[in-house]
């Protein structure tokens, strides 16, 4: 941005003349908006390399980068400020929320695991108590089963004790019908019961 002191010259008004305003300036005029005399553009410097505009050029940039840098202060940093701080703010508690959901987390995993140890442990105990239940009544289920063997041969015992006597008690009486119908059939005749019941007490105390 260059801004130069323009030298005015006296202009009569156009209307007054006669003239047309967008005539050629006449000798000697100096250009309103550059300062230049007219018809020496293209004999003067470039303007931001004129000398003779130095001062005003380092004036204007230092009032312009004043101005900037106060804006720069005043508005712009403070707002970037601003932008910074709530974005670590934001930042900050979404790291302090994920710290919780974390914590809260692992808290979880770790009642998690508590309780499935527990319920290993409670289901480990209650096999356990049923295996010792079912042996206990496995025993006493054996034993009440051999008591029953027991009595039932007992019985059974008895009973072929009372066979065995009763037949031991029938021989005599069937040897004796026996021998009486072996002699019957030999001899043709009858013998007399006394001398076969005697018969068979003699084989008996042989044998």
């Amino acid at each position: 941005m260059f801004f130069v002191t323009p030298a005015y010259a006296e202009e009569a008004p156009a209307a007054a003349t006669g003239t047309d305003a967008h005539a050629a300036p006449a000798a000697g005029e100096v250009h309103t908006e550059t300062g230049v005399p007219a018809g020496e553009h293209a004999r003067g410097p470039f303007p931001p390399f004129d000398s003779t505009t130095y001062a005003s050029q380092l004036l204007w940039l230092v009032i312009t980068f004043g101005v900037f840098y106060l804006l720069m202060q005043k508005v712009i940093a403070p707002r970037i400020g601003a932008i910074l701080d709530q974005r670590h703010t934001r930042i900050s508690q979404d790291l302090e929320e994920a710290s919780r959901l974390k914590a809260e987390a692992d808290a979880a995993v770790r009642t998690y695991e508590g309780e499935l140890a527990a319920a290993r442990a409670k289901s480990h105990a209650i096999g356990s108590a049923a295996r010792d239940a079912a042996k206990v009544k496995a025993e006493e289920d054996r034993r009440a089963v051999e008591a029953s063997l027991s009595e039932k041969i007992k019985a059974a015992e008895a009973r072929i004790a009372d066979i065995k006597a009763k037949a031991f008690a029938d021989v005599g009486t069937i040897a004796e019908e026996t021998a009486s119908a072996v002699v019957e059939q030999l001899i043709g005749g009858t013998a007399a019961q006394a001398d076969v019941a005697a018969a068979v007490a003699a084989a008996k105390k042989e044998a």
